[in-house]
């Protein structure tokens, strides 16, 4: 398999096709990292290989505007968990009528055959991209869901015969359960055969996330979402405070940037999100900063100074309600 970005050295991609093909099957757990460094964006990726699974999660900086051309080219049949978290991907020529594949904080799951061949554009968002994704060979895939919820096992039967599916029709959002996954794995401390089992444990954990989701997305029970429209701003309102984490909107003022009133917003966002507006704030907060204190990016008062907490003793004391232990005592 091949990914490739116009523009960008192929030095910075690894061509695939040898691992798929023959070595995908290894006991041990493989580990790559790769780091970008251009002209016009700087990033980082990490893959893992283990059990006819590859996972990975990339992370580019842009240091101005620009859209890049990117070709994909499978030979295996592989099912494909991917989890769009900034930035755009659109499917067509540059020229041509592209269609978007995947928004901010987007996931889905699809099955490739063998030899799939697609181009299409990359597009950064606030001068970000960033994606995690789980591929499966496609007798891994089979092995893990049996006996899984309808919603699965009818996805599975198109692998089994060889018919390219999505599980969703269209795309769901990802929720801070998933967010919290992601950091999990990017952070993971384990070595050897024990990180394996980990990630393994890890792969399950989102297959069943997504058929949840999916299940729950085809028999929508909502009582205060009631058009496209609402939904549409509910996603947008999520995707603002995502991106405004250091001073959030009040709810009267995030209701009128959105274009729906502060009633449906409240009840609007539980109902998608099963967490309140500032309850999804906090939970994010606190995966930053969990993850800048495991990076020893920065002290404490400072992240809480950048994330808007009003003391350090209130940041230390979320920290320590949501993950059992204070930000002192993670980064001993």
């Amino acid at each position: 398999m091949s990914f490739k970005l116009k523009g960008i050295s192929e030095d910075h991609f690894q061509h695939l096709d040898d691992f798929f093909l023959n070595g995908f099957e290894s006991n041990e757990l493989v580990e790559q990292s790769q780091k970008i460094n251009h002209s016009f964006v700087e990033g980082h990726s990490n893959e893992w290989y283990f059990d006819g699974i590859r996972m990975g999660y990339s992370d580019w900086h842009y240091k101005k505007p620009v859209e890049l051309e990117w070709t994909y080219n499978i030979k295996v049949e592989l099912v494909t968990f991917q989890a769009n978290l900034k930035g755009s991907v659109f499917m067509g020529s540059k020229t041509g009528n592209a269609a978007q594949l995947f928004g901010n904080y987007q996931h889905n799951l699809f099955y490739s055959n063998a030899n799939d061949t697609n181009e299409g554009i990359l597009k950064c968002e606030r001068l970000r991209t960033s994606l995690f994704f789980i591929q499966f060979t496609k007798d891994a895939f089979l092995r893990l869901t049996g006996d899984a919820n309808e919603v699965l096992n009818r996805f599975s039967e198109d692998v089994l015969n060889g018919r390219p599916s999505v599980l969703s029709v269209g795309n769901l959002p990802i929720d801070a359960t998933m967010l919290n996954l992601i950091s999990n794995i990017v952070n993971c401390s384990y070595k050897d055969g024990l990180k394996k089992m980990y990630l393994l444990s890890k792969s399950i954990e989102f297959l069943v996330l997504q058929a949840e989701a999916c299940n729950a997305a085809l028999i929508p029970s909502y009582r205060y979402i009631k058009t496209k429209y609402d939904k549409e701003c509910i996603l947008y309102a999520r995707e603002y405070i995502m991106s405004h984490l250091g001073m959030p909107p009040s709810l009267s003022e995030l209701a009128k940037i959105i274009g729906i009133n502060e009633y449906k917003l409240k009840r609007g966002f539980k109902e998608i999100f099963d967490n309140t507006v500032f309850g999804y704030l906090s939970d994010a907060r606190l995966e930053i900063a969990k993850n800048d204190l495991l990076k020893n990016k920065t002290s404490a008062s400072q992240i809480a100074s950048e994330l808007g907490y009003s003391s350090v003793q209130h940041f230390s004391n979320a920290f320590k309600k949501k993950f059992g232990l204070s930000p002192n005592k993670l980064k001993s």
